[in-house]
Order: structure tokens, then sequence, then C-alpha cells
């Protein structure tokens, strides 16, 4: 039980940095105001959290499994359940990685009549 714990630990500081990184990538963002960036930063971090939540769960109701055959009757919708919790979290990230994505390209796009116009001005 105390390697289960000391994993957990580990884990957790691996989010918790992965969270800081995510937080600094947000900040190279300049175009997005504050409001969107504070957004992304929420979406990241509950999604992480989530599927590493759900990770913790699976792995203690898989090895709780693995003890019987009644076990596993009573436990394989909890661990479906669990992995399809740690998939919608991977779906999220996904998609928040296409709003950014997306924003981004917005913000970089090149508007015809604003270039033609700066084209002139000169």
């Amino acid at each position: 039980m105390g390697d289960k714990v000391e994993k957990s630990l580990q884990d957790l500081e691996q989010t918790k940095k992965k969270m800081k990184d995510f937080e600094g990538v947000l900040k190279k963002i300049k175009h997005a105001d504050e409001k969107k960036r504070i957004l992304w930063k929420e979406i990241y971090d509950n999604a992480l959290i989530d599927r590493q939540n759900a990770h913790i769960l699976f792995v203690e109701a898989y090895t709780c499994m693995t003890q019987s055959a009644s076990e596993h009757v009573s436990l394989g919708s909890t661990l479906a359940k669990y992995l399809e919790r740690m998939g919608k979290s991977n779906e999220q990230l996904l998609k928040l990685a296409d709003l950014i994505s997306k924003s981004e390209a917005a913000h970089n796009a090149i508007n015809a009549d604003e270039l033609f116009s700066q084209i002139q001005d000169e």
C-alpha cells in the first residue's frame, strides 16, 4: 500500500509540473485576453486532475479485481467507467488544443483588405 501512495504522490507532482508548464505556454500567447487564458487553464487543470483521479481509482479497483473471479464480475463496469472518464479527459485536452490552435490561426490570419490598405499607406 505504501508503494501505491508513493506512486500517487509522484504522479501528483508530475501533474503539478504539467499545469505549471501549461501556464507558461499560455503566457506566451499574447493575443488571447486574460479571461480566455484563465478559462483555458481551468479546462486543462480539470482534465488533468480528472484523468489522474480516474487512473488512481482504476488501479485500485483493478488490483482488487485480480484477487477473485467474483471481484471481476462486480468491478468490471466500474473499471469501464473509469476508463471512460480518462477517455473524456483526453478528449477535453484535444478540444482545448484545437481551440488554442484556432485562436492562433485567427490571430495570424492575413486579411487581404487590411494588407492592401497597409501597402497603399506606404
